[in-house]
């Protein structure tokens, strides 16, 4: 009987060295810089390169283990069965109920209750409760006086004498982040009266494993603006603070650690998400482990995760739901206890049924369709995943270590240091947004030409909140931009930019789209023009649209002859703005067509775009002002 040959795939290829991939790589960057071009330096305080092969593996001492155990680089748990999680805001204990049951029904197995009245009975934790079997689902309670409704829940088990090993029950307590970054301070005799009501909440769950009574909220830190790393070293360490004030107050590492619940917000950034994840799950295990526990199983970090409100937008506000789906893929991959999907409209108004409904769908869409909870850590193994994940790592330790050494969570947020960290790179991000180097879409790029605000988005819902003192106040990076737009579509004034593209059609194509975008970002109504012929067309076909502003759209070239024939056809019966920053900008100037920021009302708005986008010479033409500044100073001059 003949026999088959078996061989390896592609033996018949040769293995190409790391050496000639980068001769081939900077063969085709033709002399441009190689680190400017390829690698990316990011604002966690890393560079990611290019490509990364199996050498790079080399040194990482965190490979090798497997899910489920320590340091639970790639789970807590040997499946990766989360629990898709739902917040009920509570008004009415009945009504939240209603709406619980029914969430419940589709799909939800972790639900929050959020206590919005400051009084709160036992007699109204039945009726929220009511025909809710607490055995079967996980519940959280967080909102006003989290403490004393623990209190009620406690005692509403023990009188029913539910078996400890089936109840799961997560409390919002945290002072040390909710409080300190919400007010600058404890509540009383720096925070002695909060941890004596958690050390006795502590006591009283003692015989319950699934009770954990502090939630840290590290999503605070990462929707106030914060990077990816200082949200996972923020957190490590006030969780850190929390086992040593435990432990100081009489209680074993294993009985500290055991009701310590992570919360963390997942951001757009896909893999590094990933990372951050896998990252904080091994420095935890690391820390707790210090304290020389009996056994690794206090070392498991326990992670709720929920996708993040910072880069959520107002207007084309569907996009969020594209947001939230990668987000919720990230932390699906990565890992978790429990995920929520925040819904989609929460930027502007209380999530309805509707929106709850998609985003619970995203989470049983990734289980049921996708099967992601079929498969543990699949990013495991990735060069680039684990290169990240040791840098993430490396630097939130890095920064984590820093804190340690000013005294500890606590102390470091107190000095100042904690708040200053958060603030500064969000007004990096802040910068990025209004230069449009970071994106958001139909906000500062690609908005929905059409859209126009409805009553249900509010002056209030787009002002981004002061943080006073040594605050943090979470906001969305979208919001200058909206706040902006509201104001034109309020107005009733409807401004108009009419794109006069001309002489080279590819480049005119490519300026007006860049245009286009840039005016509508400011609720400013485009419209847009394939191509004129002849500037005579364009300019009456400009004037019979009645629009206030024109823009040339051509190549460099055409604008030395274009412009001015241009200003003289249009004269002053709209503003002339030309896209670009032209070399010929001298002649131009001295013709009288002024490209920059100008006392005439939106010629402040002048378009860079030699390709589109291109943002670096219009910050050079500007001295540095930022692409918002010039579209509000113009809306200002404007009246708008």
């Amino acid at each position: 009987m003949a026999t088959t040959k078996r061989e390896k795939l592609f033996t018949e290829f040769p293995p190409v060295s790391t050496e000639q991939w980068e001769e081939v790589i900077k063969a085709d960057l033709k002399g441009a810089d190689y680190e400017r071009k390829l690698v990316w330096k990011t604002p966690e305080g890393f560079n990611v390169r290019p490509y990364y092969r199996a050498e790079n593996l080399a040194g990482l001492k965190f490979l090798g283990s497997e899910a489920g155990v320590f340091p639970y680089v790639r789970g807590t748990r040997a499946h990766n069965r989360w629990k898709i999680h739902q917040t009920v805001i509570v008004n009415c204990p009945k009504e939240a109920n209603a709406v619980a049951l029914k969430i419940l029904n589709a799909g939800v197995d972790s639900i929050e209750f959020q206590i919005v009245p400051e009084t709160f009975s036992a007699e109204d934790l039945n009726t929220l409760l009511k025909d809710i079997h607490i055995p079967a689902v996980e519940i959280t309670f967080s909102g006003s006086k989290t403490a004393h409704v623990a209190e009620l829940v406690i005692a509403k088990i023990e009188k029913e004498q539910l078996p400890a090993e089936e109840v799961h029950i997560n409390f919002c307590i945290d002072p040390l982040v909710k409080k300190l970054t919400s007010k600058g301070s404890f509540c009383s005799e720096n925070g002695a009266k909060c941890f004596e009501k958690i050390a006795d909440l502590v006591r009283k769950t003692k015989t319950y494993k699934g009770i954990r009574v502090i939630t840290v909220s590290g999503e605070i830190f990462s929707n106030a603006g914060s990077t990816i790393v200082e949200a996972l070293a923020f957190s490590l360490a006030a969780g850190h603070d929390y086992l040593v004030r435990l432990m100081d107050m009489g209680f074993t590492i294993e009985e500290a650690a055991k009701k310590i619940r992570f919360s963390q917000a997942i951001t757009s950034n896909y893999f590094m998400e990933i990372a951050k994840l896998r990252a904080g799950r091994m420095l935890w295990a690391n820390i707790v482990k210090a304290y020389n526990p009996a056994k690794n199983c206090p070392c498991k970090m326990f992670t709720h995760a929920v996708t993040s409100t910072w880069n959520q937008t107002a207007y084309d506000p569907y996009v969020n739901m594209l947001r939230g789906t990668t987000e919720a893929m990230s932390a699906s991959i990565a890992g978790v206890h429990s995920l929520e999907v925040t819904p989609f409209n929460k930027a502007y108004e209380d999530p309805n049924e509707f929106s709850m409904r998609i985003a619970r769908n995203v989470e049983l869409l990734l289980k049921h369709e996708s099967h992601f909870d079929q498969v543990v850590d699949p990013a495991g193994g990735s060069y680039y995943i684990e290169n990240l994940t040791d840098s993430i790592a490396n630097e939130a330790w890095k920064l984590f270590r820093e804190i340690e050494e000013k005294g500890g969570y606590t102390a470091a947020y107190e000095s100042g240091f904690i708040v200053e960290r958060v603030k500064a790179s969000a007004a990096a991000k802040d910068k990025n947004i209004a230069t449009r180097r970071e994106i958001l879409l139909g906000a500062n790029q690609y908005p929905n030409f059409t859209e126009v605000a409805g009553k249900e988005l509010t002056e209030a819902a787009v002002t981004r909140p002061v943080s006073e003192g040594n605050t943090l106040a979470p906001y969305r990076g979208s919001m200058a931009f909206e706040a902006m737009r509201l104001h034109v579509d309020r107005s009733g004034k409807a401004p108009k930019a009419f794109m006069l593209t001309c002489g080279s059609l590819a480049m005119a194509r490519a300026r007006a789209q860049f245009s286009c975008n840039f005016f509508a970002c400011a609720g400013i109504k485009v419209i847009d023009n394939t191509f004129f012929k002849s500037i005579e067309e364009g300019v009456k076909a400009a004037l019979e649209s009645k629009a206030e502003i024109v823009v040339v759209c051509a190549s460099d070239d055409d604008y030395a002859e274009a412009a001015p024939k241009v200003k003289e056809l249009l004269g002053d019966k709209a503003i002339l703005v030309v896209a670009g920053a032209p070399a010929c900008m001298p002649e131009l100037e001295a013709q009288g067509i002024k490209i920059g920021p100008v006392a005439t009302p939106l010629r402040v708005l002048v378009c860079g775009a030699d390709k589109v986008p291109q943002i670096d010479k219009t910050l050079e033409l500007f001295g540095k002002q930022t692409v918002l500044a010039r579209i509000e100073e113009g809306l200002k001059k404007a009246g708008f």
